[in-house]
């Protein structure tokens, strides 16, 4: 992947920052939500120092791999056990997703960064739920072709507008209400960082229909 131009730089540099200060809003809300419970409550100090433990973890890791991202070089990845990607993108989803279907064999390795690959995916996982007028079911389906790994990502909700399809991975271009409509465009760049992309296949009124083609380097 060669590096990006300085205007280029400045633009993914944006939306990184934009994305971050988004997610940690959420941790900093969790945060301050288990603070108010502990000195309520001091018989629940310990179990909301432990969640206080996790949320700060985890910005932190949100940190270091928004940093990684945006020095806009070669990530650093692992040869990982594909399944277990899938099943960080599906876990990040919670309760919300009616069913995630995770299609992979176990034995599946690929070199992905360790975060960041789960998140792209559960950028597509979370669009699916927030479009949908019922909890709907998601599928991650991943497989080896040749030297790239294919992941497809596909749900039963009413599917992308055709007048979006052609901007969705832009970013701050959403079709819901309330959307940043940094998710899919933050997707984007991790898939080219892997070297590859993501596609949509699909417009409304098909479902929704997502591939991620990466390549080894």
């Amino acid at each position: 992947m060669s590096p990006p131009d300085d205007d280029e730089r400045l633009r993914l540099l944006g939306e990184i920052a934009a994305e971050t200060a988004h997610e940690l809003r959420n941790a900093l809300m969790a945060i301050a939500a288990s603070t108010f419970v502990a000195k309520a409550s001091p018989e629940k100090v310990p179990a909301q120092l432990d969640r206080i433990a996790r949320a700060t973890a985890g910005a932190q890791r949100l940190v270091d791999d928004m940093l990684d991202l945006a020095r806009g070089e070669a990530l650093g990845r692992e040869e990982l056990p594909v399944h277990a990607v899938l099943e960080a993108a599906r876990d990040a989803a919670g309760e919300r997703a009616a069913h995630v279907d995770l299609q992979c064999a176990t034995d599946l390795r690929f070199p992905l960064h360790p975060r960041l690959f789960a998140r792209a995916l559960a950028a597509l996982v979370d669009n699916a739920i927030a479009v949908a007028t019922k909890a709907p079911t998601v599928t991650l389906r991943a497989a080896v072709e040749g030297d790239r790994l294919v992941v497809d990502v596909t749900d039963d909700g009413p599917g992308v507008p055709t007048e979006l399809a052609g901007k969705i991975f832009e970013p701050h271009v959403t079709g819901r209400a309330g959307g940043t409509g940094l998710g899919l465009a933050m997707a984007a760049r991790i898939a080219r960082a892997h070297g590859g992309d993501v596609r949509l296949l699909t417009t409304a009124p098909e479902c929704a229909h997502f591939r991620f083609d990466v390549g080894r380097r």
